[in-house]
């Protein structure tokens, strides 16, 4: 789990301060409860979704089949 700060708001993002050493990473403030402020902390939990990747990459060979077959 990963610690982060919410530091300000500007117009549609969030800046957040993540982690021990607070490195400063800007989200899309539409992405997180409107009830939210500055100063609130958050836990975000990161993980590899390989279900999502085996799809992508599956698509993306359906489409280079096609069109490798549009030109012949």
């Amino acid at each position: 789990m990963i610690s982060a700060v919410i530091d300000r708001f500007e117009e549609d993002k969030v800046v957040l301060l993540v982690g021990e050493d607070e490195q400063k990473v800007v989200f899309p403030k539409n992405l997180l409860d409107e009830n939210l402020k500055e100063g609130d902390y958050l836990s975000i939990d990161i993980k590899y979704d390989e279900v999502a990747t085996k799809k992508a990459v599956a698509e993306i060979e359906d489409l280079l089949k096609s069109l490798k077959n549009d030109n012949k």
